[in-house]
């Protein structure tokens, strides 16, 4: 920079290359030739000194070259903390002439490139499937729309099969072995929670394989009836699979207390394999696969032509698969309904009722709210509802304190509660909600003899409420009718012919009775 005394001080940029030459160094940053006239740089915590230049001439400004680098300048009161003190007066006047310059001079410069960001670990997104359909598979093809559809679900069912086998062979890779191998759980307490996983891969190799044969040249099926009919009897082996899984459940929620455990489960659900998937996601993934097979089926039903060979044999088929799940839905049923009566803890004899352990599955059970507020696990067996208090035993298992008396089904009264009745009085006390208004609540007391009070109960919302109303209708119906079936067949096991026509009664008229004493 030139400093002209003519009576009047501007300041000049010269940037022409017959004044100054740029050198680079070695590790590429600018140098200058030593010019005889002192210049004034502006620096910012004394970094790249020479990277940005303000020029006061526009057209100067023109001759840059397009990939000169420019620093930009903040914009400031001033610049004097910016620039050496100095006594000089030129020195200051050109300062302040900077000042005054500086706000358009900022305008007219490029922005800088914004920061690369830095690259997110690949780990944190989780593997996508494949999509890919049947039609990408083929070049070409001369089939109908129906076809195509059929075809489409075919290579779905095969497909999944593929998938499932992947991600059972993952659990088994991924977490069993390094679990067992780094000690994190014992091997029983894995093979609790795992239960007869391994054995249920080469059973759906065993279909993928089938159904890989079946394909032809032009990768279409043909007849897959007969395929699925033979082996769907293979999937009686998840019985013993899903009714191992609500004690798995269990233990495993018990586990992820401790500090390795939920270390160990976290780092392999953040990695990308995991596909963002908790260990329970994988380990419930062969009945979520079952319950699927009937509706694959439909599906290939629907799309089957009327004098297509499997028209005769998926009927079949689908009749096999359904009793199939409905078999297994029942044995997991009678196995929850076992491990929760194991939970249960007794504070009263009387609470033993033979209702509870006559129960051969749970209709429901979930948490509800009494009418102080307080937080119950409440059970619908099939014979019994349970109001119980979630605990732990010593060895730190979860327990269900039994919490009042247990009522029998058959003796229920249900009577559901209006949303908006007053909390300020009666059975509520404006425990529920701390509101006004009370919502989604019901009561439940027992009829006849019992000196049981009723049990005001809120659930969650309005789903929950409705679901548990269905529930208990469902179960006093059936209770009510199991009781009436059992004393009928009390009755006809009497041989005394003269107290045959006491079952031929009718309790609610006395006029009948008065007709077959009068006999």
């Amino acid at each position: 920079m030139e400093v002209e005394d003519t009576g009047e001080t501007r300041t000049s940029w010269s940037t022409a290359a017959e004044d100054r030459h740029i050198l680079c160094d070695h590790a590429g940053k600018r140098k200058q030739d030593p010019a005889p006239a002192p210049v004034i740089r502006i620096t910012e915590d004394e970094e790249e000194d020479e990277d940005g230049e303000i020029m006061s001439d526009h057209m100067k400004d023109s001759e840059e070259p397009s990939n000169k680098r420019v620093k930009p300048v903040v914009k400031s009161n001033s610049l004097t903390g910016l620039i050496t003190p100095t006594k000089t007066p030129a020195l200051k006047r050109i300062g302040q002439s900077i000042s005054r310059s500086i706000s358009f001079r900022t305008e007219a410069r490029p922005l800088p490139p914004a920061p690369l960001r830095a690259r997110t670990k690949a780990s944190s997104f989780p593997r996508r499937r494949n999509s890919q359909c049947w039609s990408d598979t083929v070049e070409s093809h001369d089939l109908t729309a129906k076809e195509i559809k059929r075809q489409e679900v075919i290579y779905e069912l095969t497909q999944g099969e593929r998938q499932l086998i992947d991600d059972l062979s993952l659990v088994k890779k991924v977490y069993y072995e390094p679990m067992l191998k780094l000690d994190i759980m014992t091997e029983s307490e894995l093979g609790q929670i795992f239960g007869t996983l391994d054995s249920l891969i080469p059973l759906h190799q065993d279909l993928l394989s089938r159904l890989e044969r079946l394909r032809g040249s032009e990768k279409t099926v043909g007849e897959v009836g007969p395929t699925l009919m033979n082996w769907f009897p293979c999937l009686e082996a998840y019985v013993t699979y899903c009714c191992n899984q609500v004690g798995a459940k269990a233990l495993l929620d018990q586990k992820k207390q401790e500090k390795r455990v939920e270390h160990f489960l976290r780092l392999c659900q953040e990695s990308s394999f995991s596909r963002k998937l908790d260990l329970w996601n994988f380990l419930d993934l062969p009945r979520s696969r079952l319950v699927k097979y009937p509706l694959l089926l439909k599906e290939i039903q629907k799309c089957t032509p009327p004098d297509h060979p499997d028209e005769d044999t998926l009927p079949d088929a689908l009749e096999l698969i359904q009793s199939i799940v409905g078999e297994v839905n029942k044995k997991t049923g009678e196995a929850e309904c076992q491990f929760y009566r194991r939970g249960l803890s007794y504070l009263d004899e009387s609470q033993r009722l033979p209702e509870i352990q006559l129960s051969r599955f749970l209709y429901c059970h979930g948490e509800l709210k009494n009418n102080k507020g307080q937080r119950l696990h409440v059970f619908l067996f099939e014979l019994a509802l349970v109001l119980s208090r979630p605990g732990e035993d010593k060895d730190g298992g979860q327990v269900f304190n039994v919490y009042r008396q247990p009522l029998p089904n058959a003796l229920i009264n249900l009577e559901e509660i209006p949303d908006g009745e007053a909390a300020g009085g009666g059975t509520f006390r404006g425990a529920f909600t701390g509101n006004d208004k009370v919502r989604n609540c019901f009561r439940v007391s027992s009829r006849g003899r019992s000196k049981v009070n009723p049990y005001s109960l809120q659930a969650n919302d309005s789903f929950s409420k409705q679901q548990w109303i269905t529930c208990l209708r469902q179960a006093i119906v059936q209770s009510r009718d199991r009781t009436a079936q059992t004393s009928q067949s009390q009755l006809s096991l009497h041989t005394d012919p003269a107290l045959y026509h006491i079952a031929e009664l009718s309790l609610s008229s006395d006029t009948d009775m008065e007709d077959h004493t009068g006999r």
